[in-house]
């Protein structure tokens, strides 16, 4: 028995109809629900606002990844199946159902902003950067879980470690070890989650607009960026680009990141 590596063959559903990877995306929601709720208490916002909110990032969470991973990741496939875009189902060969596997972070960061551009301007009536600032908190605590279902799915899964130290993953039918990267992203989350919760509560951080959310794009996508280099090759084609795609789609947003924490330090509100 080797006690570098873990033999991982998870079920993929609980009671063997609920997919954990569903679960997690519930559990998510659910705790960002809860983190938001504890925030419009405190600043005493009408919490039937939160019930918009809820349903607007959901829609467009849900959305905006997977047309994220539609055309960032895989539209050579989807031009030529532009009927599973959007449904959840394979017409070709044979009908059957298959559920929304792929979904792309980048495409729900675009999504969840663009979102809560109307939701702040319509319904909140606050500048988006004071939105953003607390919806980060709810984001990459949302991450932490979105991570571990992908690792209960065997999906996204690390380069072979080349020695005994990883996760077997059997659903890929191998035996040896990979780097177990969707633990690597959720732990680095969980940290971003920690450090953006700790400036909000805790110092005077959200009192510069825009500072957490700087905070939390450039170290969320830091995140991203240093884990990609363990992960196995989503698209094989660009991985020729000295980097891979998840990490040119990063580039932008970690220097977004840093822009807006350099304006809220040179701007007070």
């Amino acid at each position: 028995m080797n006690l570098l590596s873990i033999t991982w063959d998870p079920p993929i559903a609980l009671f063997g109809f609920l997919r954990f990877y569903s679960l997690m995306f519930v559990i998510a929601f659910a705790l960002g629900y809860q983190i938001m709720k504890q925030i419009f208490n405190h600043e005493k916002i009408a919490l039937e606002k939160l019930d918009k909110l809820l349903m607007w990032v959901v829609f467009a969470t849900i959305l905006g990844a997977r047309l994220g991973h539609v055309f960032f990741y895989d539209w050579t496939y989807f031009s030529q199946h532009p009927e599973e875009i959007l449904l959840p189902f394979k017409f070709r060969p044979e009908f059957r159902f298959t559920g929304f596997a792929g979904l792309a972070s980048h495409g729900a960061a675009i999504g969840i902003i663009t979102s809560l551009y109307f939701f702040a301007k319509k319904i909140l009536q606050k500048p988006l950067l004071y939105l953003l600032d607390r919806v980060s908190l709810t984001i990459a605590c949302g991450g932490v879980f979105v991570r571990l279902g992908n690792l209960m799915n065997s999906e996204i899964v690390g380069h072979a470690t080349g020695n005994n130290y990883g996760f077997i993953f059997k659903a890929l039918r191998e035996d040896f070890p990979r780097h177990p990267t969707q633990l690597y992203e959720s732990l680095g989350y969980l940290i971003v989650f920690a450090i953006i919760y700790y400036m909000f509560w805790k110092t005077n951080a959200k009192q510069k607009l825009g500072y957490i959310f700087g905070v939390f794009f450039t170290l969320l996508w830091s995140v991203r960026f240093v884990v990609e280099f363990f992960k196995k090759a989503q698209v094989d084609a660009r991985e020729e680009w000295l980097l891979n795609t998840g990490q040119w789609l990063s580039i932008p947003l970690i220097l977004a990141g840093i822009y807006f924490v350099i304006k809220a330090n040179l701007k007070r509100e």
